[in-house]
């Protein structure tokens, strides 16, 4: 999708919000008469803090009170229209006698009505219950139209900076100075990735076995620089008895003792020559 097309889509989305605003006490005045129940307060509790705000915890409370309600009053209802008939019954001139024959076409009638009733209860669930089942799937479906129209709202920025990132990476691949694998086809880009990809698996084998030498070297390293403790204090002590030696000697003869050494060392250079020339052994 492009900039444009977000942008199309993000604007029919507004509009649609802009005409149908969705609310549960809007809906409601489709069903009820709006002008009767401005006219009459409500007398629960719930029911105002509804009209305030509809929340689905408000509207379960207002259902069950109402449901509560309506059960009292029915029971109300039956109570005093008995007792009406029954006085009526008692106190008309002539009074009303019952037989027993209408007493039973009565109570087949009220089977049948309250059998019908039940069907219709159960009809009247159904619907309830479908009715639930799509207001949560039509609420579910709002809010991912309304996470949709979010991300929408973020896709034209988030577009043109691709746009520009690409445009960078474009000229930084023309310019002179470009890396020349970069601009190589599909099919020997796939075939420099797998030489790559070799010599990084030869790396890595060798880089297995030095590290496998590793543990060895250091045995021998630490050998070496054990043996080569004791030569190190032995040399120090050799050239501390040298230096003392030749500080006495130079202490004792002087300036003789540079004499002597220039001597000593002809005489051996001579010794060194005539061994050569007569080819004698050591």
């Amino acid at each position: 999708m492009t900039a444009a097309d977000a942008t199309r889509a993000l604007e029919a989305l507004r509009r649609l919000e802009a005409k149908q605003e969705i609310s549960i006490i809007r809906l409601g005045e489709t069903i009820t008469d709006a002008a009767e129940q401005n006219s009459r307060p409500r007398a629960s509790d719930a029911s105002n803090s509804l009209l305030d705000g509809p929340t689905p915890a408000g509207l379960e409370a207002d259902l069950a009170h109402y449901t509560e309600l309506f059960a009292k009053l029915r029971f109300s209802y039956v109570e005093q229209v008995t007792k009406e008939k029954f006085i009526r019954a008692i106190v008309g001139d002539p009074p009303l006698i019952v037989a027993m024959q209408e007493n039973v076409d009565l109570e087949k009638d009220n089977a049948e009505a309250k059998a019908e009733l039940r069907a219709l209860k159960q009809e009247v669930a159904a619907m309830v219950t479908e009715l639930e089942r799509r207001g949560r799937e039509l609420s579910r479906r709002y809010e991912a139209v309304k996470l949709d129209a979010t991300k929408l709202q973020d896709l034209p920025a988030k577009t043109r900076e691709l746009e520009a990132q690409v445009e960078r990476l474009r000229a930084a691949q023309e310019s002179p100075g470009a890396n020349p694998d970069l601009n190589l086809p599909l099919a020997k880009t796939l075939g420099l990735v797998e030489r790559r990809r070799a010599e990084q698996q030869q790396l890595a084998r060798e880089l297995e076995a030095l590290q496998a030498k590793v543990p060895r070297k250091q045995k021998e390293a630490q050998r070496l620089q054990a043996e080569l403790g004791p030569l190190e204090a032995k040399l120090q002590s050799s050239t501390a008895a040298a230096q003392e030696a030749q500080r006495r000697r130079e202490a004792s003869l002087g300036g003789v003792a540079d004499d002597l050494e220039q001597r000593a060392r002809w005489w051996r250079a001579s010794e060194d020559v005539l061994r050569q020339v007569l080819d004698l052994g050591t």
